[in-house]
């Protein structure tokens, strides 16, 4: 299991950008993942970044989110432009995922970190 710290959350106002970090205490060679939580809402899967550099989006934030590794220094990026007050949410980082399990099922991914607050006004 490996433990999780993500940063770089904060308030914007629509349009505007904030680039995500999630801190790995150990090199991990599993899918690693960005989910989001809206209050009363459930977690949403937004983008997955395989070992090899494979990523895949959720429809919403294609063309406007990126996902990135960076395996030598165990960190894991979300370069998120052209934000919207629906973006607004808690923003989790996840590893450690169940092979065949799906990559944006939440119960999929055995490691999580304890989120960073994202905050998109209108």
């Amino acid at each position: 299991q490996v433990h999780l710290v993500e940063s770089g959350g904060g308030s914007v106002q629509a349009g505007g950008s904030l680039r995500l970090s999630c801190a790995a205490s150990t090199f991990t060679n599993s899918a690693m993942a960005w989910f989001r939580q809206a209050p009363g809402k459930e977690r949403e899967g937004i983008a997955v970044a395989s070992f090899d550099g494979i990523s895949r989006y959720t429809d919403s934030v294609k063309g406007r989110f990126t996902i990135s590794r960076d395996n030598a220094n165990n960190t894991l990026h979300l370069q998120m432009n052209n934000l919207k007050p629906e973006d607004s949410g808690m923003y989790y980082c996840a590893t450690d995922r169940v092979f065949g399990d799906g990559y944006f099922n939440p119960s999929a991914y055995k490691s999580w970190g304890q989120g960073t607050q994202v905050t998109v006004s209108s």
